[in-house]
């Protein structure tokens, strides 16, 4: 397929995600509510993205996010660098020491085991970046000046604020002026739109936005909360997954937007927390395809598996331009992410490209 990407040459940068990056604090294998000791590490929907395309897939990659300018903020920059992400377009706000201006998120997040399912518990109002508005960004200067081939955000970072929504929309229309392509993740988070308008909000917006998206990206429930499009048939705790209802709903958000060139969702049947059933499939050119599927897959830490799919997704088609390579890259990414801990990736593209074509788990020396 012919996505119209610009020539490498022509950008300074492979990929640009625009959303919050937050301090998650894991209590590993216990609970939020008894821990004495947390692992920190660096989180958000939209940079997952874009540090898998570094770290994994050796993309040249920037965030587009901001922090307050104090000690937390400096150490989320610090946990930036060292996923090779660069940091040269964070937006730094002034505040006013004790977060009333703005402050930096915070996301406690336990894994869950078994029939205890993981939980989130974030704490990211008045947040930087959710007090930021278009201005603070020159999206001219890095979409025109410097070049990006393609930008990633979501609908995490558009439930932020009210004005979030709307910078989304100036950087999409910004980066479409330059000829970049754009993915966007619905990733519908309830909790988040309850105080602005819940899911008829969360329509509203997502909606307008979808009109100016290349690529589509998100599961079930964020195609039905986001756009209104719905797969029948399916068992109401994803016991039971119907493929034909999927392929139903993708064709029907393709008719409806014909300015996506792309659209995927993750399959994930939930048996237990740490037990899963995985794969995804996608849309292009009018045809369906879908990737293998990994029955059975022993989960580490769930979070970040569906960015995970995305930047092999992103990574797939960028590099590719297959369809059905580019969702088995996405699948085998997701999958490898959630058998380690943190939000974002450990694993190497020789790893990724192994599960692709049918490596064990055996030990390797």
């Amino acid at each position: 397929m012919e996505l119209g990407l610009r020539p490498k040459e022509e950008c300074m940068f492979d990929a640009v995600s625009l959303g919050e990056v937050m301090l998650r604090l894991d209590p590993g294998e216990g609970r939020i509510k008894t821990a004495r000791s947390f692992k920190a590490w660096e989180g958000g929907g939209e940079y997952n993205v874009i540090r898998g395309l570094r770290r994994c897939f050796g993309m040249k990659t920037a965030v587009l996010t901001a922090f307050a300018d104090n000690e937390v903020g400096k150490l989320m920059e610090d946990f930036i660098l060292q996923g090779g992400v660069d940091t040269s377009l964070i937006k730094w706000m002034k505040t006013d020491g004790i977060g009333r201006v703005c402050r930096n998120g915070i996301n406690f997040t336990e894994r869950g085991f078994g029939i205890r399912g993981a939980l989130g518990c974030s704490d990211r109002a008045n947040t930087a970046i959710s007090k930021a508005t278009a201005e603070d960004f020159d999206f001219e200067y890095v979409f025109g000046k410097l070049g990006v081939r393609w930008l990633h955000t979501g609908g995490i970072y558009a439930a932020l604020s009210e004005t979030s929504s709307q910078t989304v929309i100036e950087a999409i229309k910004t980066a479409k002026k330059y000829g970049t392509i754009v993915s966007y993740d619905l990733n519908y988070r309830p909790s988040m739109w309850s105080a602005i308008g819940g899911q008829e909000k969360a329509q509203e917006v997502n909606k307008e936005i979808a009109k100016y998206v290349d690529v589509m990206i998100g599961n079930e429930e964020d195609f039905t909360a986001c756009l209104g499009f719905e797969v029948e048939g399916n068992d109401e705790n994803l016991k039971e997954l119907n493929l034909d209802g999927y392929k139903k709903m993708i064709n029907e958000a393709a008719k409806t937007y014909p300015n996506f060139k792309v659209v995927a969702t993750t399959l994930r049947t939930v048996k237990t927390a740490t037990v899963n059933d995985w794969s995804a499939i996608c849309w292009a050119d009018g045809e369906i395809y879908k990737a293998a599927q990994y029955d059975g897959l022993e989960i580490m830490d769930r979070v970040g598996g569906g960015d995970s799919f995305a930047s092999g997704l992103v990574y797939g088609l960028m590099t590719t331009g297959d369809p059905e390579k580019a969702v088995n890259y996405g699948a085998a990414h997701g999958a490898l992410a959630m058998t380690t801990p943190g939000d974002t990736t450990m694993a190497s593209l020789k790893e990724v490209e192994g599960i692709m074509s049918g490596a064990g788990a055996r030990v390797k020396r």
